[in-house]
């Protein structure tokens, strides 16, 4: 599986990152659980507008700070996906003919390259990139990078017509006690969707999960925990690894992996 991306085709997830209450806390805790390098991204007054971050040189994730307005209505920090695509407003226009809301209109970020922020018809969000300087995660799908992306939603009907339609995904699902669908790409898996687990409360609302591979599960739960992290469920076994749904210290949700051979093929 390739591990490090000078650019991503239309339709690939391409960038992820976490808008907290807290960026300084956040930047430690990443650092510590990821070994991961911060870059502060400044404006021209010297103020701080966004964090990358890097591991060994070549760029992982990315951090924003939540604006009082979002902290005071009680948002929850929270990790984003980013679609790559190559026109940003097709997608916008697209996106509320097949029964999505556009959040943020496509807007240019500086150089770095044109974004927008939807949420899907069954209330999850989910971003997309179309690339200039900035081409999206240099590393992925190796330890200490993000190497998954999941929707969890109550109603996995509509979100399947939403994607395939949207962004040109064709879906495939295994059947059984819990059904699991793969979203691909020119045939190659690239995301997935699931039913939303019963035990979560009904006012959490359907998300994008970001998964993070990790050489060791459990000693990376065990880190993440001694950093003031929490874990949601303990780790656990599934067919490509063994992997954890976790949340740092401000809330923010995410998962980490230990992808066993299957699951780095």
């Amino acid at each position: 599986m390739k591990t490090e991306f000078d650019a991503y085709e239309p339709g690939r997830p391409c960038w992820v990152d976490v808008m907290t209450t807290d960026v300084d806390a956040g930047k430690r805790f990443y650092g510590h659980v990821f070994g991961w390098d911060a870059e502060d991204q400044l404006d021209d007054e010297g103020n701080r507008i966004y964090v990358n971050f890097s591991k060994g040189g070549r760029m992982t994730a990315g951090m924003s700070g939540m604006g009082p307005e979002q902290q005071a209505s009680g948002m929850p920090s929270v990790w984003s996906t980013y679609i790559a695509t190559d026109d940003v407003d097709k997608i916008s226009g697209r996106v509320s003919e097949l029964g999505g809301t556009v959040i943020m209109p496509g807007m240019d970020v500086m150089t770095a390259g044109r974004m927008l922020v939807a949420q899907d018809p069954t209330g999850a969000f989910i971003s997309f990139w179309q690339a200039a300087d900035h081409k999206g995660a240099g590393l992925a799908n190796t330890p200490g990078s993000f190497c998954w992306n999941e929707l969890q939603t109550r109603d996995t009907a509509a979100a399947e017509s939403f994607y395939t339609k949207l962004i040109g995904w064709t879906a495939s699902t295994s059947e059984g006690d819990m059904p699991y669908t793969e979203f691909k790409l020119d045939g190659e898996s690239v995301a997935a969707m699931m039913p939303m687990p019963a035990p979560v409360p009904a006012e959490v609302p359907a998300l994008w999960l970001t998964y993070f591979a990790v050489e060791d599960c459990d000693a990376s739960v065990a880190a993440i925990e001694a950093a003031g992290g929490s874990t949601m469920a303990p780790p656990m076994e599934v067919p490509v690894g063994r992997f954890a749904p976790v949340a740092d210290p401000q809330g923010a949700v995410f998962a980490v992996i230990a992808l066993s051979g299957e699951g780095l093929e």
